[in-house]
């Protein structure tokens, strides 16, 4: 396993679980990345059980959605959880080495080979610039968006986002179990959020094409709404534009990818802690079962209407969000807070049943695809991934 991601350290759990005789590298010295707070669905819960628990700061019960002077607000049937990244990776690294995985640190990727029956992977370790060679029978890619095994065995680059976010002050008129959504298509085609990690603060954050224009964009949001940044979080986020195939063969072993190497991100929100725990099972599965595996086939679908979602959304102006939010009657409400976003599917056909005018405002979204869906910047650097703004 090269990566010591969410996604990656999952798999290592579920592998070494199972017998199978894991190996864990990562390019940092000490297991502490950078911080960032996200917001996941509660299915996180049920993929990891008693491993989540310590990275949970907040629970989320409702949703306000603001655009134009209009506002909606969304009650959640099960809670969505504010976690702490660090702290999540941490504690999957514990839960890895219990099942029997062993972590090296300092570690760096350097290429991979095939050699016979297995394949030969050259490791530079960080401290002094020395070589040495593991051999293996399976690779898997855990080393994020910028992925150096995905390029050594020859998956074409990914393109990425920035996600930039501040740590603020909380609004006083702000409860702590209240997510807010502006939607704002003159700065991004995504949206800007504020999300509490505590009673006092919360992350405000926004997902742009071009970091330079993010940054001036989210500068210029704090500053017209009062908000004083704390500190700041970033990183660059795969966009998942098509199904990536997560094995190839070289030579006679195999190499997998898993999460942010994979693109395994719900494009439409761009979140991807969920559906990588779900690219990390499905993995897994194909290693133990010769490449079969449902959960995989499973997860496509939904990337996939993830991404028509989002081609949708993409070319939405002010005026579409005002009359989506006008839409937005009790009944489509209600459907919208039973089903999570890792449930698109369930959620939007029942939205639609109770409110079907949101069907033709989807499909005009799509015929309209008068902005670009994606930009090309493809994937940094991997030591660019958590670069603060």
């Amino acid at each position: 396993m090269i990566g010591g991601s969410a996604a990656g350290l999952f798999t290592a759990t579920l592998l070494a679980r199972r017998g199978v005789d894991v190996r864990v590298l990562e390019r940092i010295e000490t297991l502490e990345p950078e911080p960032r707070t996200l917001i996941v669905t509660n299915r996180m819960r049920g993929l990891l059980g008693r491993v989540a628990e310590g990275s949970i700061v907040n629970e989320i019960r409702r949703f306000e959605l603001f655009t134009d002077g209009r506002a909606a607000t969304i009650s959640l049937n099960h809670p969505d959880l504010i976690i702490e990244r660090r702290t999540l990776i941490q504690s999957l690294s514990e839960e890895a080495q219990r099942a029997g995985a062993k972590i090296e640190m300092g570690r760096r990727f350097h290429t991979l080979h095939a050699n016979g029956n297995s394949l030969r992977v050259e490791i530079e370790r960080c401290a002094d610039g020395s070589r040495e060679e593991v051999h293996a029978d399976a690779v898997v890619g855990g080393d994020g968006a910028a992925s150096h095994v995905a390029r050594a065995a020859g998956w074409a680059p990914l393109e990425t986002v920035p996600l930039l976010q501040a740590i603020v002050t909380l609004p006083k008129d702000m409860a702590t179990d209240t997510v807010r959504v502006w939607f704002v298509p003159q700065d991004t085609p995504y949206f800007y959020w504020l999300i509490p990690e505590s009673p006092t603060r919360g992350a405000l954050g926004v997902i742009g094409e071009s970091g330079p224009e993010t940054k001036r964009c989210l500068e210029q949001f704090l500053e017209k709404r009062k908000f004083d940044a704390i500190e700041f979080q970033g990183g660059r986020i795969p966009v998942y534009k098509r199904w990536i195939p997560v094995e190839r063969k070289v030579g006679s072993g195999s190499v997998y990818l898993v999460g942010d190497a994979a693109a395994q991100v719900k494009v439409s929100t761009v979140g991807g802690i969920v559906t990588g725990f779900r690219g990390a099972l499905g993995v897994a599965e194909a290693i133990l079962n010769g490449g079969a595996s449902r959960e995989l086939r499973t997860l496509r679908r939904e990337l996939d209407f993830h991404l028509l979602l989002r081609r949708s959304l993409h070319s939405f102006q002010q005026s579409d969000y005002s009359h989506l939010v006008d839409l937005l009657n009790d009944p489509a409400k209600k459907s919208l807070g039973e089903y999570s976003r890792d449930e698109a599917w369930k959620m939007l056909w029942r939205v639609c049943l109770r409110q079907p005018r949101l069907v033709l405002l989807g499909l005009r979204g799509l015929l309209m695809r008068n902005r670009p869906f994606a930009g090309p910047r493809l994937a940094p650097d991997a030591s660019d991934q958590t670069r603060t703004p």
